[in-house]
């Protein structure tokens, strides 16, 4: 896998565990207590996934999804003393929660370089974080049923005008959760790939026609940009600041 993904200069990310939903803890099944399920459960576990962390570097992969703000730290300042590759990028996850600008900004810095915000944001609170941090956002446009099920295929254009840098996200609405998933799962989780390519294609607009002015974004001029980017222009001490596209 990480070699086909060099060769097209792909970034695979893997998520890093085990974490207390797959532990034996009883804690993590309790109705109010689903926040528990995405962090280490204890320092045998914290030990566990920052072992995954380098079984995953020395396969040549680069980046892996945290959940647990302690292992980001640790992870964090691994990679600073060299222990972890200078190149290894840590995305958070969606199941870390954090979900206004003081904790997010607190994440970044931690050490994340990418900060996955919980499904269900507005515009506007999506904007107040891009004015508190520095690294992309990944935005689900449609998320798993257990991440709320959201379709916002058509806040495209406004997403990337208020929170860009972006990734955007496509889960699949109405489909199984297959994780842990298994060669008994093989079909299943290729037609799941395919299906989320698909919708991932037919979203691609043109940037110069899709984005309408939406506040709190309207102060910004209109951008035009040569492709179908997910970048916008915002503000940086006083001066507008051209961002490209992902792919360009």
């Amino acid at each position: 896998m990480a070699g086909i993904a060099a060769e097209r200069s792909v970034e695979v990310s893997l998520f890093a565990r085990p974490l207390a939903g797959w532990d034996t803890g009883a804690a993590a099944l309790a109705a109010g207590a689903g926040s528990v399920v995405a962090q280490a459960r204890g320092t045998e576990q914290l030990v566990y996934v920052l072992e995954d962390i380098r079984r995953t570097c020395e396969h040549g992969f680069r980046s892996v999804l945290v959940t647990d703000l302690g292992v980001l730290s640790v992870a964090a300042a691994m990679r600073a003393e060299g222990e972890f590759p200078a190149a290894l990028r840590f995305k958070v996850s969606v199941q870390m929660g954090l979900a206004n600008p003081a904790s997010i900004r607190l994440a970044e810095r931690t050490g994340a370089n990418t900060y996955n915000v919980p499904t269900d944001l507005s515009l506007a609170q999506l904007a107040a974080i891009r004015q508190a941090i520095d690294i992309p956002l990944d935005i689900y446009v449609e998320s798993p049923d257990d991440q709320g099920g959201f379709v916002r295929h058509f806040e495209i254009a406004e997403i990337v005008r208020v929170a860009a840098p972006v990734y955007l996200k496509f889960g699949l609405r109405n489909s199984p959760n297959i994780y842990p998933a298994g060669t008994h799962l093989l079909d299943t989780a290729i037609s799941l790939a395919r299906e989320r390519v698909r919708r991932a294609r037919k979203s691609r607009w043109p940037c110069s026609t899709a984005i309408s002015p939406t506040p709190p974004a309207q102060r910004y001029p209109r951008p035009t940009w040569p492709c179908q980017s997910v970048s916008a222009p915002r503000p940086r001490n006083g001066q507008l600041r051209r961002s490209r596209c992902r792919s360009c």
